[in-house]
């Protein structure tokens, strides 16, 4: 990887990044307002995909027009991040529940979560940071 401090992944390098870690943060509106939840997830060609029970986690992933869905990790000396804005949709048919079955994703908490929840995106972006001092205040940054 480059020494510059932020480096931008490409579309390859952000869904590596994106299916080597499992929990991220889903991002939706609901009455108005942001929400933020923690999900465990698996990225299923280029979609995520979680499971999920009722709820406004639920209502509000596919009541949305767009959401967001976020995902990083960090060492002691670097770090990466990935975002991406799609579409929310609950999977309903048999052959769509049986390809994210395939998946294997199982929830984490001893709880009943049985809707599966596909985000397909419409955009994502990665950054990939190399941790370091702050600049001398004289240094100009590129």
């Amino acid at each position: 990887m480059n020494s510059e401090p932020i480096v931008v992944l490409s579309e390859d390098e952000s869904w590596d990044r994106l299916g080597s870690v499992a929990l991220g943060r889903l991002v939706t509106t609901f009455a108005g307002e942001p929400e933020i939840f923690p999900v465990n997830y698996v990225v299923q060609g280029r979609t995520v995909l979680f499971r999920t029970a009722e709820g406004t986690k639920l209502f509000s992933a596919i009541a949305s027009h767009t959401v967001v869905f976020e995902a990083d990790d960090h060492s002691e000396t670097e770090g990466w991040s990935v975002i991406l804005r799609g579409r929310a949709r609950l999977l309903k048919t048999d052959a769509d529940i049986q390809e994210a079955e395939r998946a294997h994703l199982l929830p984490w908490l001893a709880t009943r979560k049985p809707h599966f929840v596909r985000v397909t995106p419409t955009e994502i972006s990665g950054r990939h940071f190399n941790f370091g001092p702050e600049p001398d205040c004289h240094e100009t940054v590129a």
